[in-house]
Order: structure tokens, then C-alpha cells, then sequence
């Protein structure tokens, strides 16, 4: 795996390593305000094959689609005055939004699923990469089932990429919260990296999904 150390070059000659991986459909592992993910071209369905082979990832586990850029986010969501919401008081951030998967969007990328995950980074150095390139199909650099990379540790643990980009430990050191804004009522999926509480301030009363009780 190239590797290219963000914290010693221009930011420009980043972006452009990436691009060149990306659009030779490659994957990259970047750094995001939580972890590391790894990426590609979400109209390469060979590259989204590199992916979850690389990860030993299970089929019916989706990718999500990560952004420049709010505006960006926005028109992907046209009429849905719930995530429009959500995005302009939590994006960019640590947070990200499950809607429908627009019907351009490849269901490769989402599994099947009717429904598809969207991140907008709070990170200057990701947004640039996803400006630079455009979207990118992307979920945590690492093997499933293992401990996400925040930026510390072995590095030789992650998962098979044509290219490492190196930044140091990513800001909040946390997974995103999950936020599914795809029904009628929004649902917190997962707490991550913002709390509870962070999101009710910003947002107003949420359901909290729980795991199903099975009778015995």
C-alpha cells in the first residue's frame, strides 16, 4: 500500500495522489473527524468489490456516501424537510443521515437497501479530498468486526488500500452517530461521537432505536 503523509506535504499534492488512485479505480483509506475510512468511486462497482473484499465485509452491510459539502448533502435530499433540517444544524459534523438512496446512486453501494448513509466530515483536509474528487463511497478502515482506526495504532492492521493518506489522530476519536431520517419519525441509531443530548438541543425530541426483546 502507497502511503502519502498529509502532515509533511501541500495539501494540493494530496488531493491530487488521491485523485489519481480514485480515478484509476482505486481504493483510499483518508482520515475524517472520526475515524479513518476507506473509499472510492461510487460508480466503480469494481472498486466498491475492493472494498468489501478488502474488509472481509459482510454483502448486506452498506457503504455510505461521503460529501464536500452541506449544500452538496442538500441536493441530494430534495423535499425532505427532516434531513434538510438536520443537515444545516449538525453538518458538517460527526453525524451521519440515513435517507433514500437517490435513484441515481448505485443500490451497490447501499446493499440493496432502499436507503443510504450520507457523511459531511468536519475536517479541512477531507473536505478538500472529497472537493477535489467529488463523493466517495466509504465506510471505517478496518476489518470487520475489528477496532475502527482513529489514527493511532498499527497501521498495518488496516484493511488493503492502493493508498494510505497519513493526517495523525482524527478529531473527535469516535465513530459518527447514526441518524435515520428516511421514515416519517427520525430515529438514533447509533450514539457516536455526539451525544443525546447534542442532538435534542439542535433538534428536538428523538426516538432512540432499542434492540428488539425476543420472547424466550
Amino acid at each position: 500500500m502507497d502511503r502519502i503523509d498529509a502532515r509533511a506535504e501541500a495539501r494540493e499534492r494530496v488531493c491530487e495522489e488521491v485523485a489519481a488512485v480514485i480515478y484509476g479505480g482505486g481504493t483510499v483509506i483518508f482520515p475524517t473527524d472520526t475515524v479513518y475510512g476507506i473509499g472510492c468511486d461510487p460508480f466503480r462497482i469494481d472498486a466498491i468489490d475492493k472494498i468489501y473484499e478488502a474488509k472481509h465485509r459482510p454483502d448486506h452491510k452498506p457503504l455510505s456516501l461521503h460529501l464536500a459539502s452541506v449544500g452538496e448533502f442538500l441536493e441530494y435530499v430534495p423535499g425532505n424537510a427532516a434531513a434538510t433540517l438536520a443537515a444545516r444544524r449538525l453538518m458538517p459534523g460527526a453525524v451521519t443521515m440515513i435517507v433514500r438512496r437517490p435513484a441515481f446512486i448505485s443500490d451497490d453501494v447501499s446493499s440493496g437497501l432502499a436507503t443510504l448513509g450520507f457523511r459531511v466530515p468536519d475536517d479541512p483536509l477531507c473536505s478538500a479530498i472529497l472537493d477535489r474528487v467529488g463523493p466517495l463511497a466509504a465506510t471505517s478502515a478496518n476489518t470487520s468486526g475489528e477496532r475502527p482506526y482513529y489514527g493511532e495504532g498499527d497501521v498495518e492492521a488496516l484493511p488493503a488500500a492502493d493508498l494510505l493518506v497519513e493526517n495523525g489522530p482524527t478529531r473527535f476519536g469516535a465513530e459518527s452517530t447514526v441518524l435515520d431520517l428516511s421514515a416519517a419519525v427520525p430515529r438514533v441509531l447509533r450514539e457516536g461521537a455526539l451525544s443525546m443530548e447534542y442532538l435534542t438541543e439542535r433538534l428536538g425530541p428523538l426516538v432512540r432505536q432499542t434492540p428488539k426483546a425476543r420472547k424466550k
